[in-house]
């Protein structure tokens, strides 16, 4: 795992998933990330932890035109413009993110033999809790109140 923060672009595959987003026509742009996206949210089989690294940069890239969300400010990810992404990528988003998670995933699975790992699953949280904040923990209403 060529990683070396916590964040989103903060490795290898991450930092190449942003220049291939450079490189990309604009007008394509954002069917690259929905691919991306996808592809992750579609795996029943084993994920690998390049396409999980891949997955959480382009959820980050979504996530940061969410209200709530952060600007991917990083020397790390893209440098071009992105274009206004599509709301209906942000469910997309989520399970992509959800799969990332799950078992029977590489980079979950490094990321928890780490002390950082607990670390990292926050992130993956802020991120899930900006792209669909109503799924988010909802305070219970206590009977007869």
């Amino acid at each position: 795992m060529g990683t070396w923060d916590l964040g989103p672009f903060e490795n290898d595959m991450a930092a190449d998933f942003a220049g291939t987003l450079d490189g990309t026509d604009p007008d394509e742009r954002e069917s690259l990330v929905r691919a991306t996206l996808g592809r992750v949210a579609r795996t029943r089989d084993y994920l690998d932890g390049s396409e999980g690294e891949e997955a959480v940069a382009a959820a980050a890239l979504v996530a940061a035109q969410c209200p709530g969300g952060e600007p991917v400010s990083t020397a790390y990810g893209p440098k071009e413009a992105l274009p206004a992404f599509s709301e209906d990528l942000r469910p997309l988003a989520v399970e992509a993110l959800d799969r990332v998670v799950a078992g029977e995933s590489e980079l979950a699975a490094l990321w928890d033999e780490t002390t950082s790992g607990p670390q990292w699953r926050e992130g993956i949280g802020r991120l899930r809790a900006v792209l669909a904040p109503e799924s988010g923990p909802r305070e219970e209403t206590p009977l007869g109140a």
